[in-house]
């Protein structure tokens, strides 16, 4: 594997950049609320949305992190492509909108920089953060017990969840094509070998 340096990408600076902001609303709010200036639901509620934006976000860059601690290949059983899969992906039409989706940083999958191995290794990656960004999404439900109002935190959580579920989509429709180019490469060297 290429070690590069590589500049954050947009998706990752706007992400930083909704973080900074969320933050110093969620402080504002919750300063004005708690500190009895003002008690205004509207103003809790902000204050709750824009802590529960941080949360969501801030927790998905740490764990994207503390996976990068692991080995995580393609060849793990949990990577294997199911046989309902490809009736799925047909049905939910993921080849029409899969390139639209946000990428936070898209250098890691680039066939230019990484051998396929490399770049199949990372949509493993990927899938793995957003299987747990799927828990992160339902540990946010626990904000209930602080705040109450469990529908609000449920709708978010489940939004959350959806959000994530595109991506373990997409790692998982364009992983088998990659595989397979893989193999073919790997039997025309084969062949070579052979035939010398």
């Amino acid at each position: 594997m290429k070690k590069q340096h590589q500049k954050p990408s947009g998706v990752a600076i706007f992400m930083y950049g909704v973080i900074l902001l969320c933050v110093l609303t969620a402080v504002f709010c919750f300063s004005l609320y708690y500190g009895g200036f003002n008690k205004s639901s509207s103003l809790l509620w902000v204050g709750i949305v824009t802590f529960m934006i941080v949360y969501h976000l801030w927790l998905r860059l740490i764990m994207g992190n503390v996976t990068k601690l692991f080995t995580i290949q393609y060849s793990m059983r949990w990577f294997k492509e199911q046989s309902f899969e490809k009736g799925l992906y047909k049905l939910l039409r993921v080849r029409k909108w899969k390139d639209k989706a946000l990428t936070y940083n898209p250098a890691l999958f680039s066939l230019k920089n990484y051998s396929l191995e490399d770049v199949a290794n990372t949509m493993c990656k990927a899938e793995t953060d957003h299987w747990i960004n799927e828990l992160i999404s339902l540990s946010s439900l626990l904000f209930a017990l602080l705040w109450g109002e469990f529908p609000i935190f449920f709708v978010t959580a489940l939004c959350a969840m959806l959000f994530d579920a595109q991506f373990i989509v997409i790692q998982r429709f364009n992983r088998p094509r990659i595989l397979r180019i893989m193999e073919k490469q790997k039997h025309i060297l084969y062949q070579g070998v052979i035939f010398k």
